[in-house]
């Protein structure tokens, strides 16, 4: 016998399987550096990425999604046989994360010949900002040089003279000189460019103690900063010799460098002491998560599955529809974590920025806090050479 029950129950279990064959599935490809010394940048990059997928209930725009994750190596050809999977195999509707520029610049070709929007949760290399930008590319990040350009305007109001410059040589270690060059004004006493992944400094050390400058200012992330820290510290440089640096001491290196790295200043674009009501939920969630303190990758990550969430939104959860869905990721439709954001005309971010420096807490963790806001909602020195609208 037929019963309103039963018709009913029949009713809306056929409703419900209409409405998921309707919905469109997200697959996104993650790519990060999840091996060797710099992998702790990557391993936060994509927890910050995945915690947010997990508070949305495992969904992006409401739509049911699988997050692909793949290990770079730090390895650009490696990188690119990888994305090219994702793009051929998996059929992703997304390629994000990125930690390193060598990598960035190495997947940008396929990504955009294959039309596919690629979302940074940390590269931002100076060839996608200016005359190379995509319409296909958009960073939940920051421009290379902006968080170093942060240093240098500080070394230049501190009255610093004489500055060493010290980075890995590649892409991004090229970004970081050009940033702190654009705001310091004065002499550049020696650049020293090492190989990406060196992590014995002990000659580099002595180059800086003979040249005896009023500030070094480095950028070395991951496993490379964490030596460096330490042997500079074991030198005794670190109340001769300022030490200003950008990704070189963060919450991913801090668990290793701790005492160490008391007294030395760094450049960045969030701290987990920022005030807003986002970046509070989401370092408290982040900690409980995974149990340690979040780090601007961290940051970045968790903003990147924001943005695509709210851009799908945006779009009725339509992936297939790129146009519509660059087109709302271009109206940064989410609210960071970092407060202030919006997307210039390249892809980069317009944000505020900050000197910050390290202190333990009273749980005996270390963090990084914000000392003052050094550029307030501030685009790139690349955007206006963009020839996008």
């Amino acid at each position: 016998m037929f019963s309103v029950r039963t018709g009913l129950l029949a009713a809306l279990s056929l409703a419900l399987c209409s409405a998921l064959a309707l919905a469109e599935p997200v697959k996104v490809g993650f790519v990060a550096t999840l091996s060797g010394p710099s992998a702790p940048l990557g391993v936060h990059m994509r927890n910050g990425f995945q915690l947010a997928v997990k508070e949305l209930g495992g969904q992006l725009g409401g739509q049911p999604t699988e997050v692909i994750v793949v290990d770079d190596e730090l390895k650009p050809d490696v990188a690119v046989s990888k994305v090219k999977g994702l793009l051929d195999r998996d059929k992703v509707d997304v390629i994000a994360g990125v930690v390193f520029s060598n990598v960035m610049m190495a997947i940008s070709k396929p990504v955009f010949e294959n039309e596919t929007v690629l979302i940074s949760g940390n590269a931002g290399p100076s060839p996608l900002a200016g005359k190379g930008c995509s319409p296909y590319f958009f960073a939940a990040s920051y421009q290379n040089d902006q968080v170093h350009e942060i240093m240098g305007k500080y070394a230049q109001d501190q009255g610093f003279k004489r500055v060493v410059l010290m980075t890995p040589n590649y892409q991004a270690g090229k970004d970081a000189m050009a940033g702190f060059k654009r705001h310091f004004k004065g002499e550049v006493a020696e650049e020293i460019l090492t190989p990406l992944g060196q992590l014995d400094f002990s000659a580099e050390i002595a180059k800086i103690q003979a040249a005896n400058p009023d500030a070094l200012f480095t950028f070395m992330p991951g496993g490379m900063g964490v030596n460096l820290v330490k042997q500079y510290a074991q030198a005794g440089l670190t109340t001769k010799i300022p030490f200003l640096s950008s990704f070189t001491i963060d919450e991913t290196t801090l668990p290793a460098t701790q005492e160490a790295s008391i007294g030395m200043l760094s450049g960045a674009n969030w701290a987990p002491n920022i005030d807003t009501p986002e970046n509070k939920a989401f370092v408290a969630a982040f900690e409980k998560e995974y149990g340690i303190v979040p780090s601007l990758y961290a940051a970045q990550g968790y903003d990147a599955a924001k943005m695509i969430d709210g851009a799908l939104k945006a779009t009725g959860g339509k992936v297939s529809d790129k146009a519509a869905f660059r087109k709302a990721l271009a109206s940064a439709p989410f609210k960071s974590v970092r407060g202030d954001f919006s997307i210039g005309k390249n892809g980069f971010p317009l944000q505020d920025f900050y000197v910050v420096k390290p202190v333990k807490r009273a749980d005996g963790k270390y963090e990084t806090v914000t000392v003052s806001k050094v550029f307030d909602n501030m685009t790139d020195a690349y955007a206006a050479e963009c020839p996008l609208k």
